[in-house]
């Protein structure tokens, strides 16, 4: 009896010295502290253009020196949606006299841009014939709103609130 209880102990203490030398804790096939993110497949949400842009939802905003163009963001339509898109309409006025209207999504996290739909004269919208997600180019106004807006420190803003306070102060508090 003497010496099932010698084993035991033997046991016990080379699992304790076995527990350190493999230096992770591992559950199922992930280390402790690892995400199951590429387990989780992103779906978009489905999103129908807002009502058209009204004169005084518009807040402009400094889409940088490159440009002569004024740049608005429909407040009314920010949205921060559930599938981590910030959409908004976005108008866009030449120094001649040209006004585009889009309604378009930034995702923050991949940092691309979506074109959904764009504005016709008409004050009607036409569904844009590219519906791929592309990847936002330096130097666009979709970079300056992602960076300066609506994807703080490449996160993304919680609310539309955040998105619009973010356009009448010239930036995010938060943006580097």
């Amino acid at each position: 009896m003497h010496g099932g209880k010698t084993f035991l102990f033997a046991f016990v203490g080379a699992l304790a010295l076995a527990g350190p030398v493999t230096g992770q804790e591992f559950f199922g096939d992930k280390k402790y502290g690892e995400f199951y993110e590429e387990d989780k497949k992103w779906i978009e949400l489905e999103s129908k253009p807002p009502p058209y842009p009204q004169e005084q939802a518009l807040v402009e905003f400094n889409a940088g020196a490159a440009t002569s163009n004024r740049y608005y963001i429909d407040g009314s339509t920010l949205n921060v949606g559930g599938d981590g898109v910030v959409r908004y309409v976005v108008v866009i006025r030449a120094v001649g006299g040209a006004t585009n209207v889009n309604f378009e999504g930034i995702r923050c996290g991949s940092r691309e841009r979506k074109l959904y739909a764009i504005g016709r004269s008409d004050r009607t919208w036409a569904t844009s014939r590219t519906q791929s997600w592309q990847l936002i180019q330096q130097g666009s106004y979709q970079a300056v709103l992602s960076r300066e807006y609506f994807c703080p420190n490449n996160g993304i803003i919680l609310k539309a609130e955040e998105g619009i306070d973010a356009l009448k102060r010239g930036g995010h508090p938060e943006a580097k």
